[in-house]
């Protein structure tokens, strides 16, 4: 009988110990771009988990994209697998909500002490906006930008403090560059990043848009929509660009033997590290034309999927730490994106300085006055209609079509999809 109370108390601490595992949440996460991300999301998950632990974080093997994410997710709708937190671009942020996948965030940042002090900023805030819901909350930032190689524009007479303004211009130097340096190539233009991205950029920074007002007509294809495709035809037209893939691009400009290379600033961080010290290599501003210039807005958003209250919970803290002051200041230093939090950046501790010892990095910060959304096409045939853009660009790009054919093509195309 004098047992009896050892066994009580054992089972009790028992029942405790249930209690405890049961109220422990493991969230679920998935993400793109593991070759950017990867170390990123593993070191956040890490210190989410010392500083809640009773959560855990478990994630799905990322997807290789923006495109890719998108599909898995939708996928995953019809299964019942969503993720609790899915990291999408921002660009693809309307189909989840005009699916009702997505979470409204409004309520947990209304309920939230002192949201307008915690370094989210009305315009960036803005950026997960999606027909009056709060979709996503910015965790990684980027906008289309321009690199140098000054070794090889130095010898054609470019200067650093003087880079080319205009496209026109950067195609002038980059014949320049080959001409003054034997063996290399002048110019390439990452157009097949996220299959439209630098479509709309080209668009945006000469003031145009994607569809009209009403969202049911084709915008690109007027004055500004054939400039911007001329353009992109007058970069391959006299050999400055050559018609390659971005990884063998990538590759003739990190061992110095590409002049330029426009693409996105979350390039950055690996650009650098295979260049090494081989070269000395600056970043520019991505061309604009006039007052109503804007550049879009690269990157991806933390979006909620749970529609379980408790794990919901927990996924808004998550939510809160990757892309607050500590998770922005972590992904900030491993990429070249910029945080969607303010915090960090005057903070000492965190990113204060940082962008005086990596200007580079800071070229993207200084396009913010032309900031804009990532144009997402409406509709069921959103991501279609970025698949038959970016066929189109390839006949520019690869000469089968002229520039003027191919807008007249791709015009016709995505209207049909719109209808």
């Amino acid at each position: 009988m004098q047992f009896k109370p050892l066994f009580g108390l054992l089972a009790g601490l028992a029942l405790i110990g249930n209690a405890a595992q049961a109220a422990k949440i493991e969230l679920i996460v998935d993400y793109p771009y593991p070759d950017v991300f990867n170390s990123v999301h593993e070191e956040i998950a890490k210190r989410f988990t010392q500083k809640f632990p009773d959560y855990t974080v478990k994630f799905r093997a990322p997807t290789p994209e923006y495109e890719a994410a998108a599909q898995q997710a939708l996928r995953h709708a019809v299964t019942r697998q969503l993720a609790d937190v899915s990291y999408q671009g921002l660009n693809r942020q309307r189909v989840f909500v005009d699916r009702n996948i997505a979470v409204d965030l409004t309520p947990f940042i209304k309920a939230e002490k002192d949201w307008d002090k915690s370094g989210y900023s009305p315009a960036l805030m803005s950026l997960g906006q999606v027909n009056g819901k709060q979709a996503g909350i910015g965790f990684s930032l980027s906008t289309p930008i321009v690199y140098y190689n000054m070794d090889l524009l130095e010898r054609a007479g470019v200067k650093a403090d003087a880079l080319p303004k205009t496209w026109d211009d950067i195609i002038a130097a980059a014949d320049k560059s080959r001409a003054a340096n034997a063996g290399t190539n002048g110019l390439h233009y990452d157009w097949e990043i996220t299959g439209n991205w630098l479509w709309q950029a080209m668009v945006f920074s000469k003031g145009g848009r994607m569809l009209d007002p009403s969202e049911t007509k084709v915008a690109f294809d007027d004055a500004i929509g054939r400039e911007s495709i001329a353009q992109m035809g007058r970069m391959v037209e006299h050999g400055t660009m050559q018609n390659l893939k971005y990884k063998d691009a990538t590759q003739l400009f990190v061992t110095g033997k590409l002049a330029v290379l426009s693409s996105s600033t979350s390039r950055l961080s690996t650009i650098e590290k295979q260049i090494g010290g081989k070269f000395k290599m600056v970043t520019g501003f991505f061309p604009t034309y006039g007052e109503s210039a804007r550049v879009p807005a690269g990157g991806n958003v933390a979006m909620m999927f749970t529609k379980d209250p408790e794990r919901q919970k927990a996924a808004w803290e998550y939510i809160k730490f990757a892309t607050g002051p500590e998770g922005a200041t972590l992904m900030t230093k491993a990429t070249g994106y910029f945080p969607a939090n303010t915090l960090p950046v005057d903070d000492p501790a965190q990113l204060k300085g940082y962008y005086d010892a990596n200007p580079n990095q800071y070229t993207a910060v200084r396009q913010l006055p032309w900031l804009t959304g990532w144009y997402a096409f409406p509709g069921e045939n959103g991501l279609k209609i970025t698949d038959v853009i970016n066929d189109h660009l390839q006949t520019v790009f690869d000469k089968s079509a002229k520039p003027d054919a191919a807008l007249e093509a791709m015009t016709r195309d995505v209207q049909k999809l719109l209808k």
